[in-house]
C-alpha cells in the first residue's frame, strides 16, 4: 500500500506469514540500495522505517512546565520546549532498551531562515544558487592535515559549525576588487519556525510531546519500565527558570498514554476470572461429592495443572498475554473432570474392598480401570485443537497461543490425575473403610467459598454490599446445584423411560440440532433452500411472504460474527476529520474546541489530541485528521497499586466524609467511591457522551475506536475501518459521483 501527502510518501509492505522481521528488513534495504539515482528526484532519499509497527506506540507524553507542587507553570515557549524534546529528551529515551523510535510532535522546530532581497541580488549580480551554496559551505567542519613546527606535530582543521545568525551573515559570496561580498549584503538572516505538518493539543492548549514506539519483538512492559527509568535519570537535568511570583517552573515529562495500567488491569481481570472459576469448581465439588477428603484432593489438581502450564509456556516461549492465559481459563472445567472420575472410582473401590486388602493394590486397580478412558477423553480434546495450530495470518497469531496453553493445562491435569491423585489418595484415604463424610466442615468450607466468590465477583456492584452479593450468588449457584441434585435422583427413572421409548427420546437431540441450525444460520438460511426448489416463482415468493415466514425470519435472523475479541482499553481514540483543504491553523482551532468539549465530561480524565503527523514514518496522517486520546476515569477510585480503594462513609447523611481540603478520607472499612455518574452504567455510555458534545459543523463523525484496536485495524486495512470500498475510475469527477452513489446504497445496509 502507498500513501502520499505533502512532503511525504509512505509505502507499506505486507509479507507472507512466517517471514521474520529481520529478514524482511534486510531484503527491503537491499532493494532500496539498488534504486537508480535518476529514478527519484534530487534531494529525496528513501529510508527504511523503524523496526516497529504503529501497534508499538506504548507510551505518549507531553513536556510541560510544573512548579514545586506539581502544578502547571508557564513561561515556556513552544520552540523552547521542542528544542528540549529534540536534543535532550528524545536521545535519552531512544537509548532505552527495546525502544525502536521516539517521535516528536507539536511545537516549533527552530531553523535559520535566509530572506533574500531580489533587488540586492540584481545590483550585485548574484544568483540565488550562489547564496544557497555559500550558506551550505558555511556550516561544515573541515579536516585538513598536520604541520610540524619545532619537532611538534599540529593538527590543522577548520571549525565552521553555525552558532548564531551572524555566522551566516558573515559567510562570503565572492570578492569584488578585494572587498568581500557577504550574505548580509543581499539577505536578512533570522531564527524562525520550520514548516510543520502536525501539532499537539492538551485540553485546548497547544503543547509539545512525543511517542515512544517499542520494537516488534520487545516486551511492552519492559520497554515502558526502561523508558520510565530513563525519564527519572534525565528529569533533574531538564531546564528550569524562576517565575515572577517566586515559583520555579521546571520542565517535566508528563505521560498521557501509558499502556502499563491496561496490561496490569487486563492480567488482573484474567486472574480474577480464573480465581472465580476455581472457587465455583470447589463449591460444586464440595456440594456434589459431599466428601471433604475427595473434594480437597480434586481441588488440588487445579493449581498444580496451572503451574505445569506456566512451566511449559516458559520452555516453549509462549508469552503470557490475555489470549494465551484464556486457554488455561477455558480448560478449568475439563481439568477437574479427570480428578472427579479417578477420585470417585478410588473412593468406590476402597469402600467395596474386603477386609485385609492392601490399599495400594486397591488404588492401582481403580486407576487402571478408568485411566485409559480418562486418557482417551483428554486426547480427544487435545487432538481436536490441532487445526488451530495450523492457522496462519492474524488468526494464527491470535489463537495459536490459546490452543497451546489449553493443551499444556490439559496435559498437566492428566499427569496430576493419573500420577499424583492415586499416590495422594493412598495417604488421605487412610482407613480401609471410608469414614462418614465430615458434613459440618464441608458446609463451612462451602459457605466460605461462596462468601469469597461473592466478595471477588460482586455481581450487583461494590455499592450493594457483601450481603446482597452473597444472596445473589447463592440464588443461581444454589438453584443450579438443586437442579443437578434432583436430576441425579431422577436419573434412574429417566434412563429407564428413555430406553423403553427410544423413538420419542431421539426426537430431543434432533430438535436440539434443528434449533442450533436456526440460531446459527437463521430461518431463511435453513429453510430457504428447501422452499427454493420446485414450484413456480410466484408460489415460492408466496410462501416467503406469509406472516408466519416473516415472523420466523425476525425471530431467527442468524448469528452475527466478529473475529476480533473486544477489549475495554480504558481509553478511546476519537478520530474525526475536517475539510481536506483546511489549514493547520483551522485544524488546530477544531482540535482545541473538541478537546475542551470532551474534557467537560465528568468521566473523562484528560483529552490530548493531535492533528497531522508526528515526526515518524509510522504516522502519515494528513492535516485534516484529528486523533484525540481520551483517557477515561476508572469506574471506582483506585489506590496507588491499582486496587479499589475504600473511603469513610457517613451512613446517617448518606455521603462520603471529606477532610478540610475536600479530599476523601481513606477507610479500610468504608465504601468504594464511584467516579461515574449514576446514569453512566458502562463505558459505551461515556462514548455516547463524547459523540454528543463533539459535534462540530464541518467535521465528520468518528467511529467508536480504541487506541490498540484502531492501530490494529489500520495496520490490516490501511484505513480506520475493518471494511471499505475501493473505487477506480478515469477522472476525479467520475470517482466522486460513484462514491456518493455507493455511499447512499451502503447507508441502507443493516
Amino acid at each position: 500500500r502507498a500513501q502520499s501527502s505533502f512532503g511525504l510518501s509512505s509505502v507499506t509492505l505486507i509479507f507472507e506469514e512466517g517471514v521474520s522481521s529481520d529478514r524482511a528488513r534486510s531484503r527491503v534495504s537491499e532493494r532500496l540500495a539498488s534504486i537508480p539515482g535518476d529514478l527519484i528526484p534530487e534531494g529525496v532519499r528513501p529510508a527504511l522505517g523503524p523496526d516497529a509497527t504503529a501497534l508499538g506506540q506504548v507510551f505518549w507524553y507531553t513536556i510541560e512546565g510544573r512548579d514545586e507542587e506539581g502544578r502547571p507553570a508557564g513561561s515556556w515557549s513552544l520552540d523552547e520546549v521542542r528544542s528540549v524534546q529534540d536534543w535532550v529528551v528524545r536521545p535519552a529515551l531512544l537509548a532505552a532498551n527495546g525502544v525502536a523510535e521516539v517521535a516528536s510532535v507539536g511545537g516549533f522546530v527552530r531553523e535559520y531562515q535566509v530572506d533574500v532581497d531580489p533587488n540586492a541580488l540584481r545590483v550585485h549580480r548574484v544568483a540565488l544558487t550562489e547564496v544557497m551554496k555559500a550558506v551550505a559551505q558555511s556550516n561544515r567542519e573541515v579536516g585538513a592535515r598536520t604541520v610540524e613546527i619545532n619537532r611538534v606535530e599540529y593538527f590543522v582543521r577548520g571549525t565552521g559549525w553555525i552558532q548564531s545568525p551572524e555566522d551566516i551573515e558573515q559567510a562570503p559570496l565572492r570578492s569584488i576588487e578585494g572587498v568581500p561580498l557577504r550574505v548580509v549584503d543581499v539577505a536578512r538572516v533570522t531564527v524562525g519556525p520550520a514548516l510543520r505538518r502536525g501539532a499537539l493539543d492538551k485540553g485546548g492548549a497547544e503543547t509539545v510531546g512525543g511517542v515512544v514506539v517499542s520494537r516488534i519483538d520487545a516486551n511492552p512492559m519492559e520497554v515502558i519500565d526502561a523508558v520510565k527509568e530513563a525519564m527519572a535519570t534525565i528529569a533533574p537535568a531538564l531546564p528550569s527558570r524562576s517565575l515572577a511570583d517566586g515559583r520555579t517552573s521546571q520542565l517535566t515529562i508528563v505521560p498521557f498514554y501509558d499502556r502499563t495500567g491496561l496490561i496490569l488491569e487486563t492480567l488482573g481481570t484474567l486472574w480474577e476470572a480464573m480465581t472465580l472459576q476455581v472457587l465455583v469448581t470447589v463449591v460444586v465439588v464440595l456440594v456434589m461429592l459431599r466428601h471433604l477428603q475427595s473434594s480437597l484432593l480434586i481441588s488440588s489438581l487445579l493449581p498444580l495443572a496451572v503451574f505445569f502450564a506456566f512451566a511449559c509456556m516458559k520452555v516453549m516461549g509462549v508469552e503470557a498475554n490475555i489470549v494465551a492465559l484464556s486457554g488455561i481459563a477455558i480448560a478449568v472445567g475439563t481439568m477437574v473432570d479427570m480428578g472427579i472420575v479417578i477420585t470417585e472410582n478410588i473412593y468406590r473401590h476402597l469402600g467395596m474392598a474386603p477386609e485385609g486388602s492392601r490399599r495400594s493394590q486397591i488404588v492401582h486397580r481403580a486407576v487402571v480401570e478408568v485411566g485409559p478412558a480418562v486418557m482417551t477423553a483428554t486426547a480427544t480434546t487435545i487432538i481436536s485443537f490441532l487445526p488451530v495450530f495450523t492457522l496462519t495470518g492474524v488468526e494464527g497469531r491470535l489463537f495459536r497461543p490459546l490452543a497451546a496453553t489449553k493443551t499444556f493445562a490439559l496435559l498437566g491435569a492428566l499427569a496430576v490425575a493419573i500420577l499424583f491423585i492415586p499416590a495422594a489418595s493412598r495417604t488421605i484415604f487412610s482407613r480401609r473403610r471410608i469414614a462418614r463424610p465430615m458434613r459440618g466442615i464441608s458446609i463451612l468450607l462451602t459457605l466460605g467459598a461462596v462468601g469469597l466468590l461473592s466478595w471477588l465477583w460482586e455481581p450487583l456492584g461494590a455499592q450493594a454490599g457483601l450481603v446482597a452479593n452473597v444472596v445473589l450468588v447463592l440464588i443461581p449457584v444454589g438453584g443450579l446445584l438443586g437442579v443437578f441434585a434432583l436430576f441425579r435422583r431422577a436419573y434412574p427413572t429417566l434412563l429407564s423411560w428413555s430406553m423403553e421409548h427410544k423413538g420419542w427420546f431421539l426426537l430431543l437431540p434432533l430438535l436440539v440440532v434443528f434449533s442450533g441450525l436456526l440460531a446459527w444460520k437463521g430461518w431463511a438460511g435453513v429453510l430457504g433452500p428447501v422452499t427454493g426448489g420446485g414450484g413456480t416463482d410466484s408460489e415460492r415468493h408466496g410462501i416467503r411472504a406469509t406472516t408466519l415466514w416473516v415472523s420466523a425470519e425476525n425471530l431467527f435472523p442468524g448469528l452475527g460474527s466478529e473475529f476480533m475479541p473486544r477489549l475495554d482499553e480504558g481509553s478511546y481514540l476519537f478520530m474525526p476529520t475536517t475539510m481536506p483543504h483546511a489549514s493547520l491553523g483551522e485544524a488546530l482551532d477544531v482540535l482545541a474546541h473538541l478537546d475542551r468539549a470532551i474534557e467537560s465530561i465528568p468521566e473523562v480524565d484528560l483529552a490530548v489530541g493531535k492533528v497531522g503527523r508526528a515526526e515518524s514514518a509510522l504516522d502519515p496522517a494528513p492535516i485534516n485528521m484529528v486523533e484525540t486520546v481520551v483517557q477515561i476515569l476508572p469506574e471506582y477510585r483506585l489506590d496507588e497499586n491499582g486496587h479499589r480503594a475504600t473511603f469513610q462513609f457517613d451512613e446517617a447523611a448518606g455521603v462520603f466524609s471529606r477532610d478540610s481540603s475536600g479530599e476523601l478520607m481513606a477507610d479500610s472499612r468504608g465504601r468504594p467511591y464511584r467516579n461515574w455518574r449514576p446514569a453512566i452504567k458502562e463505558a459505551d455510555d461515556i462514548w455516547e457522551e463524547i459523540v454528543a458534545v463533539a459535534r462540530l459543523p464541518g467535521t465528520t463523525g468518528a467511529p467508536r475506536l480504541q487506541p490498540i484496536a484502531a492501530r490494529l485495524v489500520m495496520l490490516q486495512t490501511g484505513m480506520r475501518a475493518p471494511m471499505g470500498v475501493q473505487i477506480k475510475g478515469p477522472t476525479l469527477e467520475a470517482l466522486q459521483q460513484s462514491g456518493l452513489s455507493i455511499e447512499q446504497v451502503l447507508r441502507g445496509v443493516p
